[in-house]
Order: structure tokens, then C-alpha cells, then sequence
């Protein structure tokens, strides 16, 4: 392998002339291109069998690329190049570039985080099965890897029900004998082996069973049960009989099961693909044991760039099966990948035996591929409908409002008033249609002389943006449209609070019905916009205006509360702010204080107080018997 230029820090910026320049003095030979941008960033790795056609295509032509890779290319400050000896050398080299620097513009499949392990501690007297990322150099012993860690723990727990191993917390052989056994005994989970009389040299042989099952040999293990079954029958151990064939009929199942989680040991995997014409694709693989569908795994990923299917295929195989232990015998795919020489010989190796890549054309395994096809498309629709369907909603209100683009980040405010001192705010906002109500705030209106809701709008939206303009993070995001609950004069001041602060965003105010539903929004000109002829448009801002509303009563009813807690205690003579704080941060509530003794009060306050609260509540018990 030859490195054509070393990495390091970047100084010099290269125009697009210059980076086309450089790609067309390229050798024409195998190798890998490292995009990189103004941060020294890996943002794309790609392999070639010719360096100098395959990276100036980026440079060429760049209206017939798609929006995706033209975004790419306006990125790329500087790229390096690593000339292989082989195509095998460079797809190999890629695949590892790839892991390490997880490029933006790659496909790259979202669960590529490695594969749990099993692990078995041989060394101790007790030896014990446990979940691992990672195979360590620890003196244990490592099954794996298998496919994800919830179908791995249930490997674990099928292994100990099956060979009724203990699963709770107690040590051996530190606890034999020292309590009862636990209920997984009782119910036949596990052979008690914390009991004084149980022979213990059956443990050994229950983990050499499991350690048997977990290297796939399921038939061994089951020949020996099914001899030690029939030989039981034989001498009319009915019960023992029973016992080894329940015990049987589990590993039966488990072999299954760990074909399934390893995916790896099915004989034939049939992998599929489809290209969404929006912003999802999906890949797709069915593991085939002993010719049953046994398992599906798939992943929804963003459409490439300009790839074409093959390449797209061969990039997420190689994603896929890296890192596995096992490989099935056979991959089914859907196309013929121009890397199949290459790509055949790096599984194989992974494997230590043949695996081979299969591109049926007719019968029964291109009914496969169809299967696993139609899968991949199921599977983009049924995850991108509701996507596309927020997408849809919100350009339909864009185009509503004659808004410059759909409006993502939607926020909604609503006065709540009973007095001058009680005057509270809401915001709500709404991202993709969706609440976020990690976002909501609540605002105490303050220095308000009386109910005013123009005043009280017009101080919310000024102490909302300008702790926008300030930095604040709690208000760091910037609303593509805001909904004012009240009609356009309420819409005009939200407006005149923005030119004031220099800000520019489309404001609308929610007018209601006779029945208190929206039916209308109107501009700060006064121009109403009917949305009751679309269903869901009417539908999204009803439920705004409601949850708006909800927000801010919930607030104002919450600030009632703690007011009414300290009004009862605010009647007494010589109970002022102070001692009333005193009182409630002693007893906790008001229930507390009625109930509590002159002693007690006293703890708390000094003499006259305790004794004007404790005869507050006396007399006022007397009052109402």
C-alpha cells in the first residue's frame, strides 16, 4: 500500500479549480479518497479502482449531481488520497476508514456500534454467564458476537431456565445451605443448588452442557438428554423422564433461538434494498435456518448520494456483516455488485470458510430477493408516512400564510388574568407539528396596574426575545411563525414588540368561534384566513390553541394554590411574611400548623406568635362546630 500524501493539519484553502487540478493528476489505480473539510473533518471516503476517474467526477459537471452530492462538494476543503495494490486492499481499507471516522455523507446503517458478547467466568468454582461488550483478555471465556443485547440476555436466560442454572445473587459456594430456596426453585427454574443435599459436581456439568450449546452443538447435547431420557423411562423413573424431556424440549428450542440471535449460523441470508425517493431508504436482511424465515433485522437509512445500487449494497454488507463472528453460507442479493471478487474473499476470511454471494435471476431464491424487497419497501412507508405526512401539513400552512418556507419551530402565547396581581402567561411550542414541551415557559406578568392583555402580550414577547437577542439558552431558538391567542390587535402588538427589538417573524392571531374553537386566523392588518376547509390544518391549530390555554390556566391555577396556602395564616394578628415562612418551612402545610400543639408551634416561632396561631385555630374550630 503506497500513501500518496500524509495526513495532517491543513493550512492553506484550495479553490474548486485547484481541487480539480489535483483530482485529475490522480493515478489511475486502485485506492481510497479522503473528502475532508475547512476543520480537517472526514465528511466522505470512498474507494476506486481508478483514483483519477472516480474523484474527478466530483469536480465535473455539477448540475447533473444531486442535491445531496453537490452539498457534499461545497464542503470539501482539501481531500487525500491512499493508493492500494489491489481493489480487495481498497475495499478492505475503506471498510476501516469508515468505522473510524463515521463520514456524514456515507451510508452508514445506525446500529454499526458492535455486537454484545457472552460471557463465561471458566476460572471461578461457580462459573457464571454474563452480557459483554467486548471480548477481553481477562481469563474468561467469550461466545459471540451476536446480533443485539436484548435477543443476547434472552440467549442468557433461555440457557439457565433450560439448564435450570441459578439466576439470583447468592454465592457459591459461600450460601449452600444457609437459606431456603428461592422461588425459581419452586417453580422448577433452577435445581436449588443453595440446598446442603444437592449434589454440586451437577453444576460443572449443566455449564459444559451450555458451553456445548453455545459452540452449536445442539445435537450432541440433545442425543445425550434423549439417551438419558429413555434409560430414566427404562427403570420407571417416570418423574426423572419428565424432567429430562421438558429439559430437552428447551435446548431443542434454544438451538433454534441462537440460530435466530446469531443470524450468523443461518444457512442462507436474502438481502434487500429499496431507494426512497424522499429522505428514507431501507436495507434489509432475512435469516433463513434450515430453509424457515427465522429473523429479520432492518435499518432505515438517509438516500444516498449519486451510488448506484451496487455500490450502495456493497458498502452495507460490508457495514453490516463487520464485526459478525459467524456468517451464513449464502447471501442472496438483489443485484450483481461490481466488488463481488473482492468483497467474496474479505467475508470469507472474516468466516475462516466459504461464504458465498449469490445473484438469483429466476425461481425460488428471486422470490426471496422479491420477499425481502417488498419488506424494505413496507418498511419506508410505514416509518416515513407520518414524516412525510407533517412535511405535507406544514407546507400546505406555509402556502396558507404565504409564509417564505413550512413552519418547523411554531410558538403560541396565552394571557391568563384574576386581578393585577395575578396575571400569568403561557408559551407552547410546536417543532414539526409535534409538541416540545421541554421548550414550554410560563411568565409572572409583572408591575401591572390591572388586567390589561395588550400590556401583559407586549411584556411576555419583550422578555421572551430579548433573552432570545441576549444568548439565553432556555429561549435560544428563533420561531419560524408566531400564533397569539386573541384577534389582530393582539397579532399588531406582538408585531410592534419585533420591529422594536429589530426582529422579523410572521405573526398571526387565533380567532374563535361561538363554541371556543379556532376557526380562523388573522393577520396584524386584520385580513382573516378561514381554516376550517382543511381538516388538518384546523385540526393542528385547534389542538395549539387548546394546549396554549391548558398551559396557562394550569400555571395560574398552581400560583392560586400557593396564594390560598399562606391567606389562612395571613388573618392571624402578628403573622406577617416572616413568621408565615417560619411556620410553613417548619410543619410543611397549613393542615400541619392547625393540628400542632402550643409546644410545638413554639419550636418554630416565638411565644406570642405560637399562641396567637394556636387560639387562631381554636376559635376558629369553635366557630364551625
Amino acid at each position: 500500500m503506497h500513501i500518496r500524501r500524509k495526513g495532517g493539519h491543513h493550512t492553506s484553502v484550495m479553490t474548486f479549480d485547484e481541487l480539480k487540478e489535483k483530482a485529475h493528476a490522480l493515478p489511475l489505480k486502485p485506492g481510497v479518497y479522503i473528502m475532508q473539510d475547512k476543520k480537517n473533518t472526514v465528511i466522505y471516503v470512498g474507494k476506486a479502482k481508478a483514483l483519477k476517474n472516480r474523484v474527478s467526477q466530483y469536480f465535473a459537471n455539477l448540475a447533473t449531481h444531486t442535491e445531496k452530492t453537490r452539498a457534499m462538494v461545497s464542503q470539501i476543503d482539501h481531500f487525500d488520497v491512499i493508493v492500494a495494490d489491489s481493489e480487495f486492499e481498497a475495499l478492505v481499507l475503506e471498510n476501516s476508514l469508515i468505522k473510524r471516522h463515521q463520514p456524514r455523507y456515507n451510508i452508514l446503517l445506525k446500529d454499526d456500534k458492535g455486537y454484545p458478547y457472552i460471557r463465561l467466568t471458566v476460572k471461578e468454582p461457580y462459573p457464571k454467564f454474563s452480557l459483554a461488550n467486548r471480548a477481553a483478555e481477562d481469563g474468561a471465556r467469550y461466545f459471540g458476537p451476536y446480533g443485539s443485547r436484548g435477543n443476547t440476555q434472552n440467549i442468557i436466560d433461555a440457557l439457565r431456565i433450560a439448564l435450570k442454572l441459578p439466576s439470583c445473587n447468592r454465592k457459591f459456594p459461600r450460601d449452600i445451605g444457609k437459606e431456603r430456596p428461592c422461588l425459581n426453585y419452586h417453580m422448577g427454574q433452577c435445581d436449588g443448588y443453595c440446598r446442603a443435599d444437592m449434589d454440586q459436581s451437577r453444576y460443572r456439568e449443566a455449564i459444559d452442557q451450555a458451553v456445548r450449546l453455545l459452540e452449536g452443538k445442539f445435537q450432541e447435547v440433545g442425543d445425550e438428554l434423549k439417551a438419558e431420557m429413555e434409560l430414566a423411562a427404562e427403570e420407571l423413573r417416570f418423574e426423572k423422564a419428565a424432567e429430562l424431556r421438558d429439559r430437552y424440549r428447551a435446548i431443542e428450542l434454544l438451538g433454534k433461538r441462537q440460530k435466530v440471535v446469531a443470524g450468523s449460523l443461518a444457512d442462507t441470508d436474502v438481502v434487500g434494498f429499496h431507494r426512497g425517493q424522499a429522505t428514507r431508504s431501507c436495507f434489509v436482511v432475512l435469516h433463513f435456518v434450515e430453509g424457515e424465515l427465522a429473523a429479520k433485522d432492518w435499518d432505515l437509512i438517509d438516500t444516498p448520494m449519486e451510488e448506484d445500487t451496487a455500490e450502495i449494497l456493497s458498502a452495507l454488507v460490508r457495514q453490516y456483516y463487520g464485526g459478525r463472528g459467524n456468517l451464513p453460507r449464502q447471501i442472496l442479493l438483489p443485484c450483481e455488485l461490481e466488488d463481488e471478487v473482492p468483497l467474496t474473499r474479505m467475508l470469507s476470511e472474516a468466516a475462516g470458510r466459504k461464504v458465498e454471494l449469490v445473484t438469483p435471476q429466476r425461481g425460488a431464491k428471486m422470490d426471496l430477493i422479491r420477499l425481502a424487497n417488498t419488506n424494505a419497501v413496507e418498511e419506508v412507508e410505514r416509518w416515513t408516512t407520518r414524516e412525510e405526512r407533517q412535511n405535507k401539513l406544514l407546507e400546505l400552512l406555509g402556502n396558507m400564510l404565504n409564509l417564505p418556507a413550512p413552519p418547523r419551530r411554531m410558538e403560541s402565547y396565552d394571557i391568563s388574568n384574576q386581578g393585577a396581581d395575578d396575571i400569568v402567561a403561557s408559551m407552547v411550542v410546536y417543532v414539526n407539528a409535534k409538541p416540545l414541551k421541554r421548550d414550554y415557559r410560563h411568565f409572572k406578568l409583572k408591575d401591572m396596574d390591572g388586567p390589561d392583555d395588550y400590556a401583559s402580550m407586549d411584556q411576555v414577547l419583550r422578555r421572551r426575545f430579548q433573552r432570545y437577542l441576549d444568548g439565553d439558552e432556555k429561549f435560544a431558538d428563533k420561531p419560524d411563525l408566531l400564533l397569539i391567542d386573541g384577534g389582530e390587535n393582539h397579532a399588531r402588538v406582538a408585531v410592534g414588540v419585533l420591529r422594536d427589538l429589530g426582529l422579523s417573524i410572521p405573526v398571526f392571531g387565533m380567532v374563535k368561534d361561538d363554541r371556543h374553537r379556532t376557526r380562523a386566523l388573522v393577520t396584524p392588518e386584520g385580513q382573516k384566513i378561514g381554516i376550517q376547509g382543511n381538516q388538518a390544518i384546523f385540526s393542528l391549530i385547534g389542538q395549539i390553541q387548546e394546549e396554549t390555554h391548558r398551559f396557562a390556566i394550569e400555571f395560574h391555577r398552581q400560583q392560586q394554590n400557593q396564594r390560598v396556602k399562606g391567606s389562612v395564616l395571613d388573618k392571624i394578628p402578628g403573622v406577617g411574611e416572616k413568621r408565615r415562612s417560619e411556620l410553613l418551612k417548619h410543619f410543611k402545610s397549613i393542615k400541619n400548623i392547625k393540628a400542632a400543639t402550643l409546644e410545638q408551634l413554639q419550636e418554630a416561632v416565638p411565644r406570642n406568635t405560637a399562641q396567637a396561631v394556636y387560639d387562631f385555630f381554636r376559635e376558629k374550630e369553635g366557630q364551625e362546630g
